[in-house]
């Protein structure tokens, strides 16, 4: 199999972040209720800073977008501070005009975790599916929360994370050790089943797993090379990520 998916490079992160601002942007503007997979991490906070800028410059409302988030701490409470929940407020949801009933996150503090996972992936498919999903990419390979060797038929889940992971997630707290062992996260399978899949990947260290991808060799070890599978994938890169490209 190869990845025969669209592949855009750029000079640097800030031109990465421009224009998946304005994909993201013109994607709302096109479909007012469109449904959109959400990630968090260092990579997004550029782009969703420019999402908001462009959306007001735009006047484009988030009245009728809904969202779902891709993962989220297990044990964390709504809102508290290191929870992706608290992220997406401070980042995005506190900037536009979008509404509360409309944001669908997993509930890390909740009682029964399996239950949750179930009513999210329920949730997803009763309102038709996500229409675009955006994607970070781990320097493992992970997509989500979804460590090397997650099944690519994978639903809404309880994962243990690795300890690497951890400490790539400790500026959101106090320190590496603070980062909670478990988090909630969407399944590959469930990744995979949204409409339209972009993904974004910037820094040298993320070249490794680029070049992987796009070689379209499908490996558990490395969960994003299950985007090989799907027929609508975007992957846009800085020219460091794209270093090990021909």
């Amino acid at each position: 199999m190869t990845f025969t998916n669209k592949i855009m490079v750029f000079d640097n992160s800030k031109e990465v972040a421009k224009k998946t601002a304005e994909i993201f942007v013109n994607a709302v503007a096109r479909k007012p209720n469109i449904i959109l997979g959400l990630p968090t991490g260092k990579t997004f906070i550029p782009i969703y800073r420019e999402v908001v800028r462009l959306s007001k410059k735009k006047k484009i409302s988030f009245a009728k977008v809904r969202t779902f988030n891709l993962d989220e701490f297990y044990g964390l409470k709504i809102g508290e501070k290191g929870s992706f929940s608290n992220y997406m407020n401070k980042n995005l949801f506190d900037k536009v005009d979008i509404k509360r009933q409309n944001i669908f996150m997993l509930n890390g503090n909740a009682r029964d975790f399996s239950k949750e996972c179930a009513v999210y992936e329920n949730k997803i498919k009763k309102l038709g599916g996500i229409d675009l999903q955006f994607l970070g990419l781990g320097v493992n390979g992970h997509i989500g929360f979804n460590e090397p060797g997650s099944a690519f038929g994978s639903r809404t889940r309880r994962v243990k994370l690795t300890s690497y992971t951890r400490k790539l997630n400790a500026f959101l707290f106090s320190s590496a050790t603070s980062v909670p062992r478990y988090a909630l996260t969407m399944g590959i399978g469930t990744i995979l089943d949204a409409k339209k899949i972009i993904l974004v990947a910037t820094g040298k260290s993320k070249s490794g797993i680029v070049r992987e991808i796009v070689r379209g060799k499908i490996n558990k070890k490395i969960p994003a090379s299950a985007l090989c599978r799907h027929k609508n994938v975007t992957l846009i890169l800085d020219k460091d990520a794209a270093r090990l490209l021909s």
